[in-house]
């Protein structure tokens, strides 16, 4: 990519940038735009899903330390 080459950086530098930056923009709704909104909400849901998920293991991996 020519915006790359220009930068001296990475593709897929680049490409995480762009990801951060639009999810850094999606997540700082709320949108007017009802579409936008929505997608926002989703990726907050995964997002919290995730550390659900992450303090359900690390509980579940503490109350076994804590028994021994």
């Amino acid at each position: 990519m020519q915006v790359a080459d220009d930068l001296g950086i990475g593709l897929s530098s680049l490409t995480r940038w762009k990801r951060q930056y639009r999810e850094t923009d999606l997540l700082a709704g709320p949108h007017e735009d009802t579409a936008k909104e929505l997608a926002r909400l989703r990726k907050e849901n995964e997002i919290l899903r995730q550390e659900r998920e992450i303090l359900k293991r690390a509980a579940t991996f503490f109350a076994k330390e804590g028994s021994r």
